[in-house]
């Protein structure tokens, strides 16, 4: 009920921001103009930020840092004389959670390739196809930013697996 209202508040704005566009006074106008303007704006700079993110995803950002956790994993693993099995049952979670993120970057970069296979040349896409993209697009935004919030917990984790490790 909440999100009808919503979306119905929304049209309603759309709707008084147009109307006030053209046919408002040109206080009105004016306002309206800008207000447009500030959403092109906003649209832009989160085309950008999108952009940029998966630049960086598509240079290897995360593959780096999961490599980097598996080494100082293997570290621990050999000196395993030295640690108690605590750390040890520790350890195989994050190497879990560490193997799970690594599949998970392999489905995204699977969906990445997919959705940059840009249709044949002359081909009609219907404006359903097109938010259907565009949905896509939002939800591989997402995965993306869930991933690196994953990876970020994973570090720390770890972080805190090897002081604990290095105080014994």
């Amino acid at each position: 009920m909440i999100r009808s209202l919503l979306k119905i508040g929304f049209i309603l704005v759309i709707g008084i921001l147009i109307y006030n566009y053209f046919k408002g006074t040109p206080e009105e106008q004016a306002t309206s103009e800008k207000i447009f303007g500030q959403a092109r704006s906003l649209v832009g700079s989160v085309g950008q930020m999108i952009s940029s993110e998966k630049q960086k995803f598509d240079a290897g950002k995360y593959d780096a840092a999961l490599d980097k956790l598996g080494g100082a994993y293997r570290t621990i693993r050999n000196q395993a004389g030295k640690v108690d099995d605590k750390l040890m049952t520790r350890l195989d979670e994050l190497e879990q959670r560490r193997l799970k993120l690594e599949t998970e970057l392999s489905e995204i970069n699977k969906a990445d390739q997919s959705a940059a296979t840009p249709p044949p040349k002359g081909a009609k896409i219907d404006p359903k196809t097109k938010q259907t993209i565009g949905a896509k697009v939002v939800d591989q935004e997402i995965r993306k930013q869930q991933l690196q919030q994953k990876l970020q917990q994973l570090i720390d984790d770890s972080d805190k697996l090897m002081q604990q490790g290095a105080q014994k």
